[in-house]
């Protein structure tokens, strides 16, 4: 495989999709050389079926609002790759979204989805309608359109989206409950469900938890205890928001987290009724960050992210490509030694290079944010087997998941001098699965 030219070829077929394009070079570029051990995947055009997804649907989502007046969106359903299980992936709801997004998370979901260790393939979907702002009911009228027309091409065995930006509980179950009448079944086919109609306990804190039981198996190798530990997070959403959970749990003082207009910052350390007031602020009132800082005093930058602050661990939780080469710099500088993704690669390639050319820990988001997806898998188990588990028994699975993903990106990606390369570990561990899969399979 000549990497250069696998991407040049997907440049030209796909243009105008720089998202798609990073997210496919930053695999290639990891999972190279071993790839070309295996002339049998070349014989086979492998890399070429891997990086185009199986199958795309877009469509028109029409739906009226409360003043009654008709609205038009896109949707969009990526089934990229089903060679391990069912397509599994999350459907964003924001204004961003457009086709190159959804196909760098639908490819990213193929390899964290094959980390797992659970039988699920690569999928993603979404809109570029946004919630925010809209009604409970305005909200309830898309997200039934939406389903009216993706129905059709979803299920327990085909596909199973779940929730990502935008799409909370009150999304998926407006959702599902329009699918089930449409396909007339009730076999769970979307994951993040309340747990009334076959939600699985701990997966709203997925995500969020597993990043952090990703991060302690990181900091055991260096033989470091997360207790009074520095940590900058940014978002201010589920993921970050049970990320700073299970940190307070731990001991770790939590300084920063953010929404899209700005970041706070509070020296004293976010506590538990100060994380209490952000849990209401942002899922019930609805409201922006910078009221934290009104309330409690402390340091509100509109329109910046939080990565000039002084910190032992970052855990970007927002959005892709929220560090850049000059904040991974800037992380450096002020002594961070370690850096765990609870975003979808929110690292661009300049500041991975920078955390890899420094030798810190750092785990990307396909690894340390498999947690979500893990415990959506865990629900569909209990889904098929028509029987639900504690939560204990839950949160003991998942943190068995997250040290089963962390060994096995430490064995491809340990290198001569000690240092693990979590990115090239995690790259050729899901590569490896998917392709045996494949090959398996034949050509389809």
């Amino acid at each position: 495989m000549e990497v250069k030219k696998v991407l040049s070829d997907l440049k030209r077929r796909f243009p105008n999709e720089p998202e798609y394009h990073q997210a496919v070079e930053e695999v290639l570029m990891t999972i190279e050389d071993e790839y070309n051990k295996h002339p049998e995947f070349e014989k086979y055009n492998l890399i070429e079926r891997l990086c185009i997804p199986d199958r795309v649907f877009t469509f028109r989502v029409t739906w009226v609002d409360d003043k009654g007046q008709v609205q038009t969106n896109m949707g969009y359903r990526i089934q990229h790759n089903n060679a391990i299980g069912p397509y599994k992936g999350g459907i964003r709801f924001h204004s961003s979204v457009n086709l190159s997004i959804l196909k760098f998370l639908a490819f990213e979901q193929t390899f964290k989805n094959s980390l797992t260790t659970l039988p699920m393939g690569g999928g993603k979907g979404g809109s570029d309608f946004s919630p925010r702002g809209k009604s409970d009911m305005e909200v309830m009228r898309f997200c039934q359109a939406f389903v009216t027309e993706l129905w059709r091409h979803i299920g327990p065995q085909t596909d199973v989206p779940a929730g990502d930006i935008g799409v909370g509980g009150r999304e998926v179950g407006y959702m599902y409950g329009m699918y089930k009448k449409m396909a007339l079944e009730n076999t769970g086919t979307f994951t993040g469900k309340g747990l009334e109609f076959g939600g699985s306990l701990v997966r709203p804190e997925a995500t969020g938890y597993g990043n952090v039981y990703f991060l302690l198996e990181m900091l055991k190798t260096k033989g470091i205890d997360i207790k009074d530990k520095v940590v900058a997070v940014s978002g201010s959403g589920n993921v970050a928001q049970y990320t700073v959970k299970k940190l307070l749990s731990l001991g770790a003082k939590v300084v920063t987290m953010s929404d899209s207009n700005g970041y706070i910052y509070d020296p004293d350390g976010i506590d538990e009724e100060k994380l209490a007031f952000i849990f209401n602020l942002k899922n019930i009132q609805r409201g922006r960050i910078r009221e934290y800082a009104e309330k409690y005093g402390c340091k509100y930058v509109e329109g910046a992210r939080p990565w000039n602050e002084k910190c032992d661990i970052a855990m970007p939780s927002a959005t892709q490509n929220e560090i850049d080469g000059d904040d991974a710099r800037a992380l450096l500088a002020n002594g961070c030694f370690a850096v765990s993704e609870g975003a979808n690669m929110p690292s661009t390639p300049e500041a991975v290079n920078e955390f890899l050319n420094a030798k810190i820990l750092y785990a990307p988001g396909k690894a340390a944010n498999a947690g979500g997806v893990s415990v959506s898998g865990l629900e569909m188990t209990q889904n098929s087997i028509k029987l639900s588990w504690s939560r204990e028994e839950v949160d003991q699975k998942l943190q068995s998941i997250m040290k089963d993903i962390h060994a096995q990106c430490t064995l491809y990606g340990k290198q001569e001098d000690g240092y693990i390369n979590y990115v090239k570990g995690a790259n050729v561990a899901g590569f490896m699965k998917v392709a045996k899969a494949m090959m398996a399979q034949g050509v389809l």
